[in-house]
């Protein structure tokens, strides 16, 4: 997908200002039609996220153990994945998924997907995608707060 096409999927996004990566996840959830759960998940070997999709949910893993900005970059990057709808394939991490999900039926997991680096090009567009919502949050937020101290004070 060329940065033109990822801008033009970043344009149809209902992203929440402020910026809340649960309620993001949640509208998201909305346009697929099933429920996306974050899970952090302490140690991850290897990956710092981890997306497993099955008929009825997606469920995002995600490093417990790093900063809150990191953790929510590590959820846009997973989240990336789901709007391109990546479909990898890798034997170890759906060893992995069923390591961290064992009471779940591995028929029932279609997708799996994890953070390992950016050699791919999946994982290049997803982190440039993730890159790309950060950016709009902020541009967004900046406008917002630099209005309201416009308007701070004003009585009409």
């Amino acid at each position: 997908m060329s940065a033109r096409r990822l801008r033009k999927l970043l344009r149809g996004l209902d992203v929440p200002i402020p910026f809340d990566v649960r309620s993001f996840a949640d509208r998201i959830a909305a346009r697929r039609g099933k429920p996306i759960h974050l899970m952090p998940v302490a140690g991850l070997t290897g990956v710092c996220g981890l997306w497993i999709a099955t008929d009825d949910a997606d469920v995002i893993f995600f490093e417990e153990e790093t900063a809150p900005f990191h953790q929510e970059h590590i959820v846009l990057h997973e989240l990336s994945h789901v709007l391109c709808d990546h479909y990898p394939a890798s034997a170890s991490l759906t060893e992995m998924a069923e390591l961290l999900l064992p009471s779940l039926d591995p028929a029932l997991v279609r997708r799996v997907l994890g953070r390992t680096g950016y050699s791919s090009e999946e994982e290049r567009e997803a982190e440039l995608l993730a890159t790309m919502i950060r950016q709009r949050v902020h541009t967004a937020t900046t406008l917002a707060d630099r209005l309201r101290a416009a308007f701070d004070g004003f009585h009409g």
